[in-house]
């Protein structure tokens, strides 16, 4: 029987046929496709006629086509709708994937080939594009230690195959710390929890098996419950589980795998004459240096502190109004923070959310974007991996742009968090191809489904990664969409954020869910005046996980993370009502991967660009400028890593922006 996952799809758009494809194939179709890799690495390597860009770069760019439609299913279902046989496939692929791609990086003869067209770049009559495909491919190889002879290369496949075995397991146990822990709640434990939030912890209970409402440490359901539960015991018990995820001394702890990432990391950079990994990390980056990180960090660090300690006061006034004796508590400010926003700002998240409705905030999305850059949102009628996924047509002036693929509500099978992946990312070599992009969130269910304001802002930056893959226009797929520096990654998600503050964008498509009627302009004007409400938290909670990253991957490797973490908190005079937003044993963005590792400063870095960057917006005809949307596709959107970030955010504003943007976006100034 012919496998899908190896065959021609005549599907439309040549999307994946979930409909056909079987756990039992993937095994199969990984160890064929492996096989033809290597075949392929094999002729380039030992292509007798002397290196040229088109024998050797863009023979290497037209390689694995089979590997990454087999790999682009896999890992899609692995991350979205994962099982037991899909999660030890993955155990089992990871380290074979990280030995099959460090032979590649370490292929002698390869490697001479590249550094040949290397040394005569200057007399090759390249393209712009060609020449920095051929700087990154080079420089790609040297960084994964091309370079190494004998045992230092020998010991370098090493490291990266533990690495990928670690990570793997690192997101297995926190995949299966979030799946295995609920807290189950009688009638009687539901006191001050608003209809939406009970009906999605029903439908919770539902999926876990339980007779009731449930509570998880998914963030749909923890972060209302934290909001609006009058029972501080249950609270404090949901709060204690959700950090505790990945320590709790039980086979899925990280803990030790923590530890083991960092040394292996610092091994890494060494090998390949770095002082550590953050030095070796960070100079591909905008940011170049720790050093200019820790500025950055540090800038934004000592006002938001400020502004967190002022509210701890505030709402610890308000508990002892309570009758409550005693200490504000990390499980207490989520509960306090939204009392004071509906004394404040009048805005309860009970009313608020009707308004914001999932299917109304996607139109909202498209719409801004058809407004902007002219696109259009079809559906499509195709198989998908799982009954919650939609998917979309994309087109401009008729023609074909991109598949648009949504996920958007959370269940057992999904790992935490929201994210887009390009299952086929743009391209025009070898052949031309348009994107498929996903969207991946985690909203809770419900009838109709419900948003937060943050699940709002959630989708719509999620929807901005996706507009960077749609938009991608350039010709090879190795600088394609979001193929760009780590700490420019994040702008054009950042940035289209800022469309769901539009007061007209919220006037059209919040609408009631029940009545149709559109947000009252009263409730409009609360929404956008509370937007900077409690920015202390949440830049306290983000700075301290972004510096303890930085610290872990700084200088000497710590001998126990736990206490690195501990002593960097210390350091900061963290205050103790707030936890990081990420601690080390849940903190998947640093140790699931090598993405985010010494880089989860980059949603900051980001940030001060994103700020400035829709000021030029407002500075110039208002949010839907008809030159300025062409000025951020032309200069950001399409050109995906075709030049460096600096240079591309310089041409589309003419100049880099200062911390001070950010602050003043935060309401910290």
């Amino acid at each position: 029987m012919t496998n899908p996952l190896l065959s021609d799809w005549t599907t439309p758009f040549e999307i994946a046929p979930f409909d056909l494809i079987e756990d039992a194939h993937f095994a199969p179709a990984f160890a064929d496709a492996l096989e033809a890799h290597n075949a392929e690495i094999a002729a380039i390597a030992g292509n007798a006629e002397a290196p040229t860009f088109a024998n050797t770069v863009e023979a290497l760019e037209a390689a694995g086509g089979a590997l990454d439609k087999v790999l682009s299913v896999f890992f899609t279902v692995a991350g979205a709708d994962s099982n037991p046989v899909r999660e030890a496939l993955q155990r089992d692929f990871s380290p074979k994937m990280a030995a099959h791609f460090a032979a590649i990086s370490s292929n002698k003869a390869l490697f001479a080939r590249l550094a040949d067209l290397w040394a005569r770049r200057d007399d090759l009559g390249l393209s712009a594009e060609q020449a920095r495909v051929l700087m990154l491919t080079h420089r790609g190889f040297v960084r994964s230690g091309a370079a190494l002879e004998g045992l230092e290369d020998a010991r370098m496949g090493e490291i990266k195959g533990r690495l990928a075995t670690l990570g793997t397991a690192f997101m297995q146990n926190l995949l299966a710390d979030e799946r295995e822990w609920f807290m189950e709640l009688g009638e009687e434990d539901l006191d001050g929890l608003p209809d939406f939030a009970v009906e999605a912890m029903r439908a919770a209970g539902s999926e876990k098996g339980a007779a009731g409402p449930v509570v998880t440490t998914g963030r749909s359901i923890i972060t209302p419950f934290l909001q609006f539960s009058t029972r501080r015991d249950l609270r404090e018990k949901a709060y204690q589980a959700y950090v505790a995820r990945g320590a709790n001394g039980n086979a899925n702890d990280n803990r030790a795998n923590a530890g083991e990432v960092l040394a292996l990391r610092q091994e890494r950079a060494q090998l390949l004459g770095y002082e550590d990994f953050a030095s070796y990390k960070l100079e591909t980056e905008m940011a170049k240096t720790p050093d200019r990180v820790a500025e950055l960090l540090e800038a934004v660090w000592q006002p938001a502190k400020a502004r967190a300690e002022e509210d701890a006061k505030v709402l610890a006034a308000m508990m002892h109004a309570d009758g409550i004796n005693g200490d504000l508590e990390a499980w207490d400010w989520h509960y306090y923070a939204a009392k004071r926003r509906k004394a404040e700002h009048d805005l309860d998240e009970a009313e608020l959310k009707p308004y914001l409705q999932l299917e109304r905030m996607i139109e909202a999305s498209f719409a801004c974007a058809n407004r902007l850059f002219g696109l259009e949102f079809a559906p499509l009628d195709v198989p998908l991996y799982h009954e919650d996924c939609r998917a979309w047509e994309v087109t401009r002036n008729g023609e074909h742009v991109a598949v648009f693929i949504g996920d958007y509500f959370a269940r057992g099978s999904k790992r935490s968090g929201a994210w887009c992946s390009a299952m086929r990312a743009q391209a025009r070599f070898p052949k031309v191809q348009a994107p498929v992009v996903m969207n991946v969130c985690n909203f809770a269910k419900g009838d109709p489904a419900l948003l937060s304001y943050d699940d709002a802002r959630t989708l719509f930056h999620e929807f901005g990664h996706a507009l960077h893959q749609m938009l991608s226009n350039v010709t090879y797929e190795s600088i394609s969409g979001t193929s760009v520096a780590r700490d420019f990654v994040e702008l054009p998600s950042q940035l289209y954020e800022h469309w769901l503050e539009v007061p007209e964008v919220l006037q059209e498509f919040a609408t009631h869910a029940e009545t149709g009627e559109a947000m009252p302009a009263a409730m409009l004007e609360k929404v956008l005046g509370a937007a900077n409400f409690d920015q202390g938290f949440q830049t306290v909670e983000y700075v301290a996980s972004a510096m303890v990253d930085l610290a872990f991957h700084r200088g000497e490797v710590p001998a126990d993370p736990m206490a690195k973490q501990a002593e960097v908190l210390a350091g900061l005079g963290m205050p103790k009502q707030i936890a990081m937003r990420h601690a080390t044993p849940h903190f998947a963005h640093v140790f699931a991967g090598d993405g985010y590792s010494s880089g989860y400063y980059s949603y900051m870095w980001s940030e001060v660009m994103d700020a400035d960057a829709f000021a030029a917006f407002e500075e110039a005809g208002g949010p839907f400028d008809p030159e300025k949307a062409k000025a951020l596709e032309a200069n950001i959107l399409s050109t995906g890593g075709s030049k460096e970030a600096e240079d591309l955010y310089v041409a589309f504003r003419g100049r880099m922006p200062g911390v001070k943007a950010l602050l003043k976006g935060r309401g910290l100034a």
